[in-house]
């Protein structure tokens, strides 16, 4: 059987997860939350870039205690959105969610921020931030299906010149495993030839997901561009690759290692002094692995294809908004 998107080609095909999405118009941020079904999921981390915003990364390393996280954050809001896994775990303790230590349940919540301070959203928000509450609503939002580009995450997101956007894709291998990706596009690099307006990753595209556009000979050898409208410092694309086969955290890392591939593939450059780019590994555990080595290599390159691919359809869903204008108006895409 040739692999196939899921049914939804989207993060939630992999069984066992869900996700929801919440914003704020004035503020122009946003939050997107990804949540295990029975609890608890398997996760590691590779971050890379200069200008990483992270919370629980420590325990996120393969000899850390801890082995399951009980959900994933990406948020706007620079530094000030990592308060959104705030609002995530008061929401997950109220339903007994989390790690049991004694008497005391501490839901175990992950987060990567990306920044969109400078986006010409209403950022007087006084002593206290909006982003506990979006974390919160986007937990309260989850489900199988979730909406792309101007959604979450990737509300208040520029990239590459253009709207960036949360974006989404997955894969069904030959023996029915799932893989699939989540990314809230914020780069600083481009995604996209300059003349066609063809995506780096057009090569995997399926079933014109993107928009179906192919470089034309003009293309060819395009400069190194930083054509990200705000400034140095405010970027980063942070993303999550998920299985259903059984991973433990060590192999979590690998997987997302190798995710970090298709990151390279689809924005050019990746990973500058000026990015943040964080790429979490996940397994809801329930295929096992019938040669772990070899399994995890196959696994690990189908989620950097799906990476890539998400990081795609995260621009050609994005709206205009404010000064930041949309991959389909720039390049007249319907």
């Amino acid at each position: 059987m040739e692999p196939r998107p899921g049914d939804r080609n989207l993060i939630t095909d992999v069984p066992g997860l869900r996700v929801g999405n919440a914003h704020d118009v004035g503020v122009r941020t946003g939050v997107t939350v990804l949540l295990p079904t029975d609890g608890a999921m398997v996760a590691s981390v590779d971050a890379r870039g200069g200008g990483t915003g992270s919370r629980e990364f420590d325990l996120l390393r393969p000899e850390a205690t801890v082995e399951r996280v009980n959900a994933i954050v990406l948020s706007g809001g620079s530094a000030y959105g990592l308060d959104a896994a705030g609002g995530v775990m008061s929401g997950l303790r109220t339903r007994g969610i989390g790690y049991q230590a004694g008497a005391s349940i501490v839901p175990i919540v992950p987060s990567a921020i990306l920044f969109d301070l400078n986006n010409e959203g209403d950022k007087a928000w006084g002593e206290t931030s909006p982003y506990p509450a979006l974390g919160l609503a986007a937990l309260g939002d989850v489900g199988e299906r979730f909406g792309l580009g101007n959604a979450g995450a990737g509300y208040g997101a520029q990239a590459s010149g253009l709207k960036g956007g949360l974006g989404s894709a997955s894969i069904r291998l030959q023996d029915g495993t799932m893989v699939g990706a989540l990314v809230a596009v914020n780069a600083v690099g481009a995604a996209a030839h300059p003349v066609s307006g063809a995506f780096f990753s057009w090569d995997l595209e399926i079933d014109g997901e993107f928009g179906g556009i192919v470089p034309v000979a003009e293309d060819r050898n395009p400069a190194v561009e930083l054509p990200k409208l705000a400034g140095r410092g405010e970027n980063t694309t942070i993303a999550i690759v998920a299985t259903d086969a059984a991973l433990s955290k060590a192999q979590c890392r690998q997987f997302a290692i190798m995710a970090q591939q298709g990151l390279t593939h689809a924005i050019r450059p990746a990973h500058t002094p000026f990015d943040g780019d964080t790429v979490f590994g996940v397994s809801t555990g329930q295929r096992p692995l019938a040669d772990p080595a070899s399994d995890l290599a196959r696994l690990g390159g189908y989620a950097a294809n799906c990476l890539a691919r998400a990081i795609a359809r995260g621009l050609y869903e994005a709206e205009s908004l404010g000064n930041a204008e949309s991959y389909r108006e720039r390049f007249g895409v319907s």
